[in-house]
């Protein structure tokens, strides 16, 4: 073919490429390369197409073939680096970005993809430089912003993040993964409403954008709508099995909604399934000496390393823990740092920030610092790393507090429990772990120092009052409620909860509340506290509290009681409904545990009714609490680390056995 016809040949497989007819156009491309099959255009553009078509492995080959023909083509090498990332050589990419920037560094694109691959290797701040040297090349780059928002969210918080998904829904409006960034950055900024209609704006453009469904669901699940969070979920699920954010997000939905206890077993057990479907499995064998009286590393891996429910519980332990056995790593995993954090720190050996970095980048992390004994503090709440632990970061792996149920892995070893919480037997059957019973309580609660004193004896209408999660009160819940309202005359119900502030949301609560027969006169809504101090005062208004069924709470409950607030909690048959037992047990003061409904109603109808006699329990119980395992740290935190110290040694007793 003379050189005429081919470029005129070539021109119009551009043309059908650039018109979108990618089939079209591969075969027009196919066919000349069978002709001329060292012509850089053709080669650089038959690459190009199968980089668009998501044929990666073909184009990282014919864009290395068109850099050796066209070595100056500073676009070509930039391709080239696109399609080795996709095929995670993520060094490689890297390497091919700096050529493309050696050859023109004034190729935003460049810089976008050279941001991509060092974010990738986890250098998260050389990553945020090459975004703003894109942004600076052109301030109109939406994918920039969309994805330097995306690095921040997870590395600095959503503060920072979202003006930069504002604007990148500003320059391209139908950028529909912009959208849900913004969403998402909405939704753990409190912004409900606009987050849900950011989601809407993306499911619109792109309804298999699974990662919306997802985020679509938290909000859901924020807005107290559990059904319709764990559908949301489900969507995603539908569309990607693989999606284990989605997979987790709905286990924690069906918590809250009270599956049969046989279900909800299965449902974790599907979990541990597809995360083994995707091909993530553990990686052995270790290193480690097994030695089972050497001094350990352990590992905590944690998003809750602030001012968090799971931090008050975890930092007597860590005070209190024998420094000669143990060294501590605290694995931080979230951009929000604070006094709390400061005192982990300083409780810790070690503490290594992780947020915003891969799974793959934490990984190398953990396995680089030899943890002997990992332990997870999420569970299948937010922002967990599950899928590492699938692949076994270390030798013994167990999990703790964040989660009131099982993993549903088969390299989760071990979870952390008591007796009350987790009763042997049928509880044993349900779990992939191997339940540890290791103290009366497996709780250690540590007071707030600013806590304010008991309040004195009330007047006035007596107060029921939960100040639980709002997602743990189901329909149930306020039924009974609403019976032992009608029970004791004039007596008022406080519900406190996040986003009670907002018309819509106690809008909903109102209609929840009729439906349940409990007049709207009777309940005072109180939205979050600015502080834990004002939190606590409000417990001087609450007389008895209620707690939730069949997910108790666990914060909530330390808390009355140390605000001095009897807890009247129903013991169920899993560990979500019987954590109230646990810790009422704890502090001497199993009355107050039902063994049934009607029980739960007729306990918390006689301590309105004996009000003298509540006064006087009022007032004794945080003392009581003080002296109890709770509050025992020290005997706790030994009880704790002789516990770690047995699964080390079983690890070593198996490891002496296998060699």
């Amino acid at each position: 073919m003379n050189p005429r016809a081919f470029q005129g040949e070539l021109q119009r497989a551009l043309a059908l490429h650039q018109a979108g007819r990618l089939a079209d156009a591969e075969k027009a491309y196919a066919r000349l390369r069978r002709v001329v099959p060292g012509n850089f255009d053709l080669v650089h553009l038959s690459g190009t197409l199968a980089l668009q078509q998501g044929r990666h492995s073909e184009a990282a080959q014919a864009l290395n073939l068109a850099r050796r023909l066209g070595p100056t083509s500073a676009v070509c090498a930039m391709r080239h680096g696109v399609a080795l990332m996709a095929l995670d050589r993520g060094a490689d990419a890297e390497a091919a970005q700096r050529v493309a920037l050696g050859l023109d560094p004034d190729l935003p694109e460049a810089w976008l993809h050279l941001a991509g691959a060092v974010w990738r290797a986890g250098r998260l701040d050389e990553a945020i430089g090459a975004f703003e040297r894109a942004l600076a090349l052109r301030p109109d780059y939406a994918e920039a912003h969309d994805r330097l928002g995306a690095l921040l969210t997870g590395y600095r918080g959503h503060a920072a993040a979202e003006p930069h998904f504002v604007r990148a829904t500003e320059l391209d409006p139908r950028r529909a993964t912009a959208w849900c960034n913004l969403g998402v950055c909405l939704l753990y900024r409190g912004r409900l409403s606009e987050a849900l209609e950011c989601f809407g704006r993306a499911l619109a453009l792109d309804p298999q954008l699974e990662h919306a469904h997802t985020a679509r669901g938290l909000v859901l699940e924020r807005c107290y709508q559990l059904p319709e969070a764990v559908e949301a979920y489900a969507c995603a699920l539908r569309l990607n099995p693989g999606n284990h954010e989605a997979r987790s997000a709905r286990l924690m939905g069906l918590q809250y909604l009270g599956r049969p206890r046989e279900v909800m077993a299965w449902e974790h057990r599907e979990f541990g399934g597809a995360v083994e479907a995707a091909g993530i499995r553990p990686r052995l064998p270790f290193a480690q000496r097994p030695d089972p009286d050497r001094r350990l590393r352990i590992g905590f891996l944690s998003p809750d390393l602030h001012r968090h429910a799971v931090a008050y519980f975890l930092e007597p332990l860590l005070t209190h823990l024998d420094r000669g056995q143990f060294e501590i790593t605290l694995y931080h995993d979230h951009a929000t740092t604070d006094a709390m954090s400061d005192r982990l720190r300083a409780a810790a050996d070690h503490w290594i920030p992780i947020a915003g970095q891969s799974h793959a980048t934490v990984e190398g992390l953990i396995r680089a610092d030899g943890i002997d004994l990992l332990i997870d503090l999420a569970g299948h709440t937010g922002f967990n790393r599950l899928p590492l632990f699938a692949r076994r970061l270390a030798p013994v792996q167990a999990t703790y507090l964040g989660y009131p149920d099982t993993t549903g892995l088969a390299a989760m070893d071990y979870r952390l429990v008591d007796a009350i919480s987790d009763p042997a037997g049928e509880a044993d059957a349900l779990c992939t772990e191997r339940l540890v019973r290791f103290a009366p309580t497996a709780w250690s609660y540590q007071p707030p120092v600013s806590a304010p004193d008991v309040a004195g004896d009330r007047t006035g209408p007596l107060v029921f009052g939960c100040f639980n999660n709002f997602a743990k009160v189901t329909d149930e819940t306020l039924a009974r409620w609403g019976r032992l309202l009608a029970a004791v005359p004039e007596s008022r119900l406080w519900l406190k909860g996040a986003g009670f502030e907002a018309a819509v949301l106690s809008a909903a609560v109102a209609r929840r509340l009729a439906a349940a027969a409990i007049a709207v006169d009777r309940v005072d809504l109180l939205p979050r506290t600015p502080t834990l101090e004002d939190h606590l005062a409000a417990y001087g208004q609450i007389d008895i509290a209620l707690d939730t069924f069949p997910y108790h709470g666990t914060t909530t409950t330390c808390e009355a009681l140390w605000m001095g607030v009897p807890v009247v909690t129903l013991a169920g048959d899993r560990h979500a409904s019987r954590v109230g037992a646990s810790l009422l047990t704890a502090v001497g003061r199993p009355e107050w545990i039902a063994p049934d409904a009607d029980a739960y109603l007729r306990i918390a109808a006689e301590l309105a009714a004996t009000w003298p006699r509540t006064q006087a329990a009022r007032r004794e119980l945080r003392a009581g609490l003080q002296a109890s395992a709770l509050c025992d740290h020290r005997g706790q935190s030994e009880r704790f680390g002789t516990a770690l110290r047995d699964l080390w040694r079983r690890w070593c007793a198996q490891a002496q056995a296998a060699a």
